[in-house]
């Protein structure tokens, strides 16, 4: 009855599992999970873009965990979440329904004032805060961001989509 009661396996059944290169039940469990909160998520996503008529800009989100450090308690789901599968169901869902999308840099977008353009260490002196240093504008830090990587994303579509020079 080991299939059907809630008694744990042994250390030496998960040592097997472990060598024969599987996934262990509760980590297939955990990767099913994620990958249904992603779909919803880039459901969801896709779905307002299309419905407001916009197109969907995101940052390139290779190399996500090594550049973003997390509190101790979050390092491990952080760890375990699939950013690029996230990434790549936004972008299958957007050109499927015909929702423009392009990945854009992140380099200084949560240091970079989205009024003025002053870019600057000192502007984000908080996690959760930015002030420009220039202008004055404050807010969370995320919404700045979030600002830049629309503009960069409008700049980068200009230039995607712009019409091959007609040869003289």
């Amino acid at each position: 009855m080991y299939g059907s009661c809630a008694v744990s396996r042994s250390r030496s059944a998960d040592d097997r599992v472990r060598r024969s290169g599987r996934k262990s039940p509760r980590a297939r469990r955990e990767a099913r999970h994620a990958t249904h909160i992603n779909h919803k998520i880039s459901k969801a996503v896709v779905d307002v873009a299309q419905r407001t008529e916009r197109g969907i800009a995101l940052e390139e989100l290779g190399g996500i965990r090594e550049r973003v450090t997390v509190p101790r308690d979050q390092r491990a789901r952080q760890s375990a979440w699939p950013f690029h599968q996230l990434g790549a169901f936004i972008a299958y869902k957007a050109k499927r329904v015909g929702v423009p999308f392009i990945e854009v840099d992140p380099a200084y977008t949560s240091q970079r004032c989205p009024r003025c353009g002053h870019t600057e260490r000192a502007n984000r002196h908080t996690r959760d805060h930015f002030h420009c240093r220039r202008c004055g504008l404050a807010g969370p830090a995320d919404h700045g961001a979030g600002a830049n990587i629309a503009t960069r994303g409008a700049t980068a579509w200009a230039f995607v989509n712009m019409p091959d020079p007609v040869p003289a």
